[in-house]
């Protein structure tokens, strides 16, 4: 069924670059908070709440340090939101980079979709500022920031700006994300999903998918 694609679609935090969900739990051990603390922040009113809006590009990293301070306070642990910005960096993930070198080598339209924040003139939390990932997002065919469309994850309008900037339709993409609730939109939409979990795991399926051989150890031969 590989010829029935024409399109990978790629988040970035959590697929590309490690989770900060990893990073999140370091801190809330190092600061005796519960575990997931952050992440239950976050998720509450998920769509007005601060992270919300940041990730849209409605607040500056300041007003985002009083909001989510406010909103991790009303949860019983105040936690400024400046904290949370400096937790966002990642790891790049060679083997993903491998892969979606391998992708592009056969022929494949490629495109990230990620959720991210503006970067500030004192620091860059999302990464995409940085050296080696301005590198690796300049691979793609397009990107779509939620900080600079105004749109986030998992509205299906996010999904559709990718589509239509790379001239696909959802049913010949497939789609890797770390999280359930941005995969369920763009499965809905007819896209072929699969979620980062075990990196190498994600990868096996999608060359699976494509017909192509992604093991890392293949992969970064090439």
């Amino acid at each position: 069924m590989s010829h029935t694609y024409r399109a990978v679609l790629w988040d970035f935090g959590g697929v590309i670059l490690s989770s900060p969900f990893d990073a999140f739990n370091t801190y809330e051990q190092e600061h005796g908070l519960p575990h997931d603390f952050v992440r239950s922040v976050n998720t509450r009113n998920p769509d007005t709440n601060a992270w919300a809006h940041l990730e849209r590009g409605d607040l500056t990293h300041e007003e985002f340090d009083r909001a989510f301070a406010a909103e991790s306070a009303e949860l019983g642990h105040e936690i400024p939101g400046r904290d949370v910005l400096g937790l966002l960096a990642g790891k790049v993930r060679p083997q993903m980079v491998a892969a979606l070198d391998a992708v592009i080598a056969a022929g494949y339209k490629t495109a990230c979709l990620t959720n991210n924040v503006a970067s500030s003139g004192e620091h860059s939390p999302t990464a995409n500022e940085r050296p080696d990932t301005k590198a690796i997002m300049a691979k793609f065919d397009a990107v779509v920031e939620s900080s600079k469309v105004n749109v986030r994850k998992p509205q299906p309008e996010f999904y559709r700006r990718g589509c239509a900037l790379i001239g696909v339709e959802p049913a010949e993409c497939i789609y890797l994300d770390d999280l359930g609730i941005n995969l369920k939109p763009a499965r809905e939409m007819g896209m072929t999903t699969i979620k980062v979990a075990d990196p190498d795991a994600a990868i096996k399926e999608l060359g699976s998918l494509l017909g192509l051989d992604l093991q890392p150890s293949s992969s970064l031969a090439r």
